[in-house]
């Protein structure tokens, strides 16, 4: 990547592409994007298609606007179906050939369709959907609005949060997961059993530790089997089987492909003029499936095409996952299966609240968060900083005041630290919001629109509205001292 590309080829319109696309116009208004999507919407924020099948937004809610009115070439509903490298175009399903100086691979990933009897990955019925696209979501939702029973199958995060939007419609919900606690990528087994009774109070039923062999559907409903002998009877059956980044492509067109399309550190592929960015790209072994890794990466390729910063690398940050439904609070960073070092727990199944630190070389390498714990942004911060832990261990476990490298969950904005990170999706910090407030924006809106904070999870919208707020009555003076 040189910086002298004109024509820039963004195949993928998701999260990843749209990043990208806006990115690189921020950077050289002389180049040239085409932005193709095999999708006929608009981009869309995926990660808020939970809360659009919960019925608390619209479908405007979820758009992402990063690309419109920038001078993008977007085409959306068009699908490429081939790289011509030596040629240095793209082919698309209507006959068209594109041209690039430099191709940017953002295809992100297919959702898993498992293979069971009564179940053809190429046709599903229409009573089985997987919950991947806004496409699906919209399926889901019509179905939803007849029904009385519903199953997820898959209880990681997107099969939980699914299944909460359903429940919150008023369905009878089940969720079926193979392993013997929710969410294990992320939790451990305490964890998983305090938000399997979290759920059950919420009205979805969990059936753990048990494998789908079969499944049976006709006009009437969906009949789950199950390894145990037992049978589930639904109206739908959604499928949260995880997902499986899309290669297709790369792999046709010769790339060096392993789980992921391969990149280096300037998220180069095997050929220096492809970059790949996203849940379809592998970086020193790893794949994202995550939207702040996807939109750091969106920023080093822009940086690096256009030539602003040809010394800009990616550089993974650690990873914090957020899981927050109606009536859940859940917060998971670092491996969960252990590790060296000192271990503090504590929980309280009855108020569904379990806490556990894991504490090495004086800083924090892994934490759960489960319910109401007012050290939640604290513990957020102390891992994605790398910073010394206070010496009270039991003040991170329990949220009562601490002193230490990081302040104590605030009580007002005003003692919140100007580098303290609102926003994890797009590393906004308070002072990042102070400044865009002290730059003219006045609004929530506006402040979200000038920095980005809460488009991503949608996790911090609150803590964005708080500020904002304390913003708005506070003496321009006095602001950030």
């Amino acid at each position: 990547m040189t910086g002298h590309s004109e024509r820039i080829v963004v195949v993928g319109n998701g999260m990843a592409g749209a990043r990208v696309a806006a990115e690189l116009h921020a950077r050289g208004e002389d180049l040239k994007v085409t932005v193709l999507g095999a999708e006929p919407h608009p981009a869309y924020n995926r990660i808020m298609l939970s809360t659009l099948l919960a019925g608390k937004i619209g479908e405007p809610d979820v758009e992402l606007a990063e690309v419109a009115g920038r001078g993008v070439d977007l085409r959306t509903g068009l699908a490429v179906t081939a790289i011509d490298r030596a040629a240095r175009l793209v082919r698309t399903a209507d006959g068209d050939r594109i041209p690039y100086d430099h191709l940017v691979l953002a295809t992100g990933s297919r959702a898993v369709v498992p293979a069971l009897t009564g179940l053809d990955p190429g046709h599903l019925p229409e009573r089985v959907i997987p919950f991947r696209t806004l496409d699906d979501c919209r399926r889901i939702v019509t179905l939803a609005s007849t029904a009385r029973r519903a199953l997820v199958l898959g209880g990681g995060l997107l099969g939980l949060e699914a299944a909460r939007g359903l429940a919150l419609r008023g369905l009878d919900v089940g969720v079926v997961h193979r392993i013997p606690y929710l969410m294990d990528r992320q939790l451990d087994p305490a964890a998983g059993a305090v938000l399997a009774g979290t759920l059950t109070g919420l009205g979805v039923t969990t059936h753990l530790a048990v494998e789908p062999t079969a499944v049976r559907v006709d006009t009437t409903g969906v009949r789950l089997d199950l390894s145990d002998g037992r049978s589930l009877d639904a109206d739908l059956l959604v499928l949260a089987c995880g997902v499986r980044p899309d290669t297709a492509l790369a792999t046709a067109a010769g790339l060096a492909v392993q789980r992921g399309v391969l990149v280096d550190d300037r998220l180069r592929t095997s050929d220096r003029r492809i970059s790949a960015i996203g849940d379809c790209a592998q970086h020193d072994g790893t794949l994202t499936g995550l939207v702040a890794p996807a939109w750091a990466q969106a920023q080093v390729v822009a940086q690096l095409v256009t030539g602003q910063d040809p010394q800009a690398r990616y550089r993974p940050r650690p990873v914090v996952t957020r899981l927050k439904a109606a009536g859940i609070d859940l917060a998971a960073m670092g491996d969960p299966a252990g590790g060296p070092g000192e271990e503090l727990t504590f929980t309280d199944p009855t108020r569904g609240t379990y806490a556990r630190l894991r504490i090495h070389d004086g800083r924090l390498a892994a934490a759960i968060l489960l319910g109401d714990n007012p050290s939640v942004g604290t513990v957020i911060q102390l891992f994605d900083r790398g910073q010394p832990v206070p010496t009270d261990r039991r003040a991170l476990l329990l949220g009562r005041a601490v002193g230490g490298a990081v302040a104590a969950p605030a009580a007002s904005p005003a003692l919140m630290p100007d580098a303290a990170t609102v926003c994890q999706c797009n590393t906004v910090s308070k002072g990042d919001l102070v400044r865009c407030w002290r730059d003219g924006a006045r609004t929530i809106d506006a402040v979200v629109a000038g920095t980005r904070a809460g488009t991503g999870c949608g996790g911090c919208r609150d803590a964005v509205a708080g500020i904002v707020d304390w913003l708005s009555r506070t003496d321009p003076v006095e602001v950030g001292r």
